[in-house]
Protein backbone atom coordinates (compact mmCIF):
# COMPACT_ATOMS: atom_id res chain seq x y z
CA UNK A 1 0.00 0.00 0.00
CA UNK A 2 1.56 3.27 -1.14
CA UNK A 3 0.35 5.83 1.41
CA UNK A 4 1.56 8.80 -0.62
CA UNK A 5 -0.39 7.60 -3.66
CA UNK A 6 -3.54 7.05 -1.57
CA UNK A 7 -3.10 10.46 0.06
CA UNK A 8 -2.83 12.13 -3.35
CA UNK A 9 -5.83 10.22 -4.67
CA UNK A 10 -7.99 11.29 -1.70
CA UNK A 11 -6.96 14.90 -2.18
CA UNK A 12 -7.67 14.82 -5.92
CA UNK A 13 -11.12 13.27 -5.47
CA UNK A 14 -12.33 15.09 -2.35
CA UNK A 15 -10.05 18.07 -1.78
CA UNK A 16 -9.37 16.81 1.76
CA UNK A 17 -5.75 16.63 2.87
CA UNK A 18 -4.86 13.71 5.12
CA UNK A 19 -1.62 13.10 6.96
CA UNK A 20 0.38 9.90 6.54
CA UNK A 21 -0.06 9.25 10.28
CA UNK A 22 -3.86 9.57 9.98
CA UNK A 23 -5.76 6.60 11.50
CA UNK A 24 -7.65 6.20 8.21
CA UNK A 25 -4.65 4.28 6.89
CA UNK A 26 -5.27 1.63 9.57
CA UNK A 27 -8.77 1.25 8.12
CA UNK A 28 -7.29 0.89 4.63
CA UNK A 29 -4.93 -1.85 5.89
CA UNK A 30 -7.85 -3.62 7.57
CA UNK A 31 -9.85 -3.40 4.35
CA UNK A 32 -6.96 -4.92 2.38
CA UNK A 33 -6.69 -7.80 4.87
CA UNK A 34 -10.42 -8.55 4.71
CA UNK A 35 -10.39 -8.37 0.91
CA UNK A 36 -7.39 -10.72 0.71
CA UNK A 37 -9.16 -13.22 2.95
CA UNK A 38 -12.33 -13.07 0.86
CA UNK A 39 -10.39 -13.54 -2.37
CA UNK A 40 -8.53 -16.48 -0.86
CA UNK A 41 -11.82 -18.12 0.16
CA UNK A 42 -13.24 -17.68 -3.33
CA UNK A 43 -10.11 -19.03 -4.97
CA UNK A 44 -10.32 -22.10 -2.71
CA UNK A 45 -13.98 -22.57 -3.65
CA UNK A 46 -13.14 -22.29 -7.34
CA UNK A 47 -10.28 -24.79 -6.94
CA UNK A 48 -12.61 -27.26 -5.19
CA UNK A 49 -15.28 -26.83 -7.86
CA UNK A 50 -12.69 -27.29 -10.62
CA UNK A 51 -11.38 -30.45 -8.96
CA UNK A 52 -14.94 -31.80 -8.68
CA UNK A 53 -15.57 -31.00 -12.33
CA UNK A 54 -12.30 -32.71 -13.35
CA UNK A 55 -13.35 -35.83 -11.40
CA UNK A 56 -16.72 -35.83 -13.13
CA UNK A 57 -15.07 -35.47 -16.56
CA UNK A 58 -12.75 -38.35 -15.69
CA UNK A 59 -15.74 -40.46 -14.66
CA UNK A 60 -17.45 -39.63 -17.96
CA UNK A 61 -14.31 -40.62 -19.85
CA UNK A 62 -14.01 -43.90 -17.96
CA UNK A 63 -17.65 -44.72 -18.72
CA UNK A 64 -16.96 -44.18 -22.42
CA UNK A 65 -19.42 -41.34 -22.70
CA UNK A 66 -16.71 -38.71 -23.38
CA UNK A 67 -13.68 -39.43 -25.54
CA UNK A 68 -10.27 -38.22 -24.30
CA UNK A 69 -8.49 -35.49 -26.31
CA UNK A 70 -6.20 -36.61 -29.14
CA UNK A 71 -3.07 -34.86 -27.78
CA UNK A 72 -2.03 -34.71 -24.13
CA UNK A 73 -1.27 -30.98 -24.57
CA UNK A 74 -4.98 -30.40 -25.26
CA UNK A 75 -6.04 -31.94 -21.93
CA UNK A 76 -8.03 -28.97 -20.65
CA UNK A 77 -11.00 -30.37 -18.69
CA UNK A 78 -13.49 -27.61 -19.55
CA UNK A 79 -12.58 -27.49 -23.25
CA UNK A 80 -12.58 -31.26 -23.47
CA UNK A 81 -15.98 -31.45 -21.82
CA UNK A 82 -17.47 -28.92 -24.23
CA UNK A 83 -15.88 -30.31 -27.40
CA UNK A 84 -16.05 -34.03 -26.68
CA UNK A 85 -19.45 -34.40 -25.03
CA UNK A 86 -21.97 -36.16 -27.22
CA UNK A 87 -25.69 -35.59 -26.76
CA UNK A 88 -27.40 -38.07 -24.47
CA UNK A 89 -29.43 -40.54 -26.54
CA UNK A 90 -33.01 -41.21 -25.48
CA UNK A 91 -32.27 -44.76 -24.44
CA UNK A 92 -29.15 -43.87 -22.42
CA UNK A 93 -28.73 -45.60 -19.09
CA UNK A 94 -29.76 -43.74 -15.95
CA UNK A 95 -26.16 -43.51 -14.69
CA UNK A 96 -25.03 -41.57 -17.77
CA UNK A 97 -27.90 -39.12 -17.35
CA UNK A 98 -26.89 -38.63 -13.72
CA UNK A 99 -23.31 -37.91 -14.72
CA UNK A 100 -24.47 -35.30 -17.21
CA UNK A 101 -26.73 -33.75 -14.56
CA UNK A 102 -23.84 -33.67 -12.06
CA UNK A 103 -21.54 -32.04 -14.63
CA UNK A 104 -24.22 -29.45 -15.44
CA UNK A 105 -24.74 -28.76 -11.73
CA UNK A 106 -21.00 -28.32 -11.22
CA UNK A 107 -20.87 -25.90 -14.15
CA UNK A 108 -23.76 -23.90 -12.66
CA UNK A 109 -22.07 -23.91 -9.25
CA UNK A 110 -18.83 -22.60 -10.78
CA UNK A 111 -20.73 -19.86 -12.60
CA UNK A 112 -22.53 -18.91 -9.38
CA UNK A 113 -19.27 -18.76 -7.41
CA UNK A 114 -17.66 -16.54 -10.04
CA UNK A 115 -20.65 -14.18 -10.18
CA UNK A 116 -20.89 -14.02 -6.38
CA UNK A 117 -17.18 -13.22 -6.18
CA UNK A 118 -17.57 -10.43 -8.70
CA UNK A 119 -20.58 -9.04 -6.84
CA UNK A 120 -18.65 -9.01 -3.57
CA UNK A 121 -15.36 -7.69 -4.88
CA UNK A 122 -16.41 -5.24 -7.59
CA UNK A 123 -18.59 -2.72 -5.81
CA UNK A 124 -19.42 0.58 -7.50
CA UNK A 125 -17.80 3.75 -6.18
CA UNK A 126 -19.90 5.67 -3.65
CA UNK A 127 -21.85 8.66 -4.89
CA UNK A 128 -20.09 12.00 -4.46
CA UNK A 129 -21.11 14.17 -1.53
CA UNK A 130 -23.82 16.71 -2.34
CA UNK A 131 -22.62 20.24 -2.95
CA UNK A 132 -24.34 22.91 -0.89
CA UNK A 133 -25.10 26.08 -2.82
CA UNK A 134 -25.64 29.22 -0.72
CA UNK A 135 -28.86 31.08 -1.43
CA UNK A 136 -29.12 34.85 -1.37
CA UNK A 137 -30.58 36.54 1.70
CA UNK A 138 -34.04 38.02 1.52
CA UNK A 139 -34.35 41.80 1.93
CA UNK A 140 -35.84 41.31 5.41
CA UNK A 141 -32.87 39.17 6.47
CA UNK A 142 -30.39 41.74 5.10
CA UNK A 143 -32.05 44.61 6.99
CA UNK A 144 -32.18 42.55 10.21
CA UNK A 145 -28.45 41.89 9.91
CA UNK A 146 -27.71 45.59 9.37
CA UNK A 147 -29.83 46.58 12.39
CA UNK A 148 -28.13 43.90 14.51
CA UNK A 149 -24.69 45.24 13.56
CA UNK A 150 -25.77 48.80 14.47
CA UNK A 151 -27.07 47.62 17.85
CA UNK A 152 -23.84 45.72 18.51
CA UNK A 153 -21.83 48.89 17.80
CA UNK A 154 -24.07 50.95 20.12
CA UNK A 155 -23.85 48.38 22.95
CA UNK A 156 -20.05 48.33 22.63
CA UNK A 157 -19.98 52.10 23.36
CA UNK A 158 -22.03 51.78 26.60
CA UNK A 159 -20.50 51.65 30.08
CA UNK A 160 -19.50 48.18 31.42
CA UNK A 161 -22.35 47.98 33.96
CA UNK A 162 -25.03 48.60 31.31
CA UNK A 163 -23.36 46.14 28.89
CA UNK A 164 -23.39 43.47 31.61
CA UNK A 165 -27.09 44.10 32.26
CA UNK A 166 -27.88 43.85 28.55
CA UNK A 167 -25.83 40.61 28.25
CA UNK A 168 -27.70 39.13 31.25
CA UNK A 169 -31.06 40.03 29.69
CA UNK A 170 -30.04 38.45 26.39
CA UNK A 171 -29.26 35.16 28.18
CA UNK A 172 -32.85 34.82 29.38
CA UNK A 173 -35.24 32.86 27.17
Amino acid sequence: MDQHKLRTLVFEKTGVRIDIDDPIFALVALNEAVLAEAVERHVDLLDDATADLAEQVQALRESGFVHPPVHAAEARPAAALVSATAPVPHGAPLQEKRLVAIAGGAALLCAFVVLAGQALLLRPAPAPAPVMVAKELTPEQSSALREGEKLANIVAKLDPKTRAAIAAEMQKP
